[in-house]
């Protein structure tokens, strides 16, 4: 049996209530969310740019003619 959002009966009316509450509540927490990611995904990628900047410097390091 599904439960409609516009129809309430005494068994089920405070059910739907404290949906809506949860529901809200969720909302709340996704605005802060994208923003978390958001950091974690820049953090992430200036890890992964310093890595390869520093296998780069060895690389460039490795090639050097010292004789010169």
């Amino acid at each position: 049996m599904a439960l409609q959002p516009g129809v309430e009966n005494m068994s089920t009316g405070k059910e739907d209530l404290e949906l809506d509450e949860d529901f809200v509540a969720e909302d709340a927490d996704d605005g802060e969310a994208p923003v978390e990611v958001a950091k974690t995904n820049l953090t992430k990628r200036r890890v992964i740019d310093n890595f390869l900047e520093e296998r780069r410097l060895h690389k460039q390091l490795a090639e050097y003619d010292f004789d010169l």
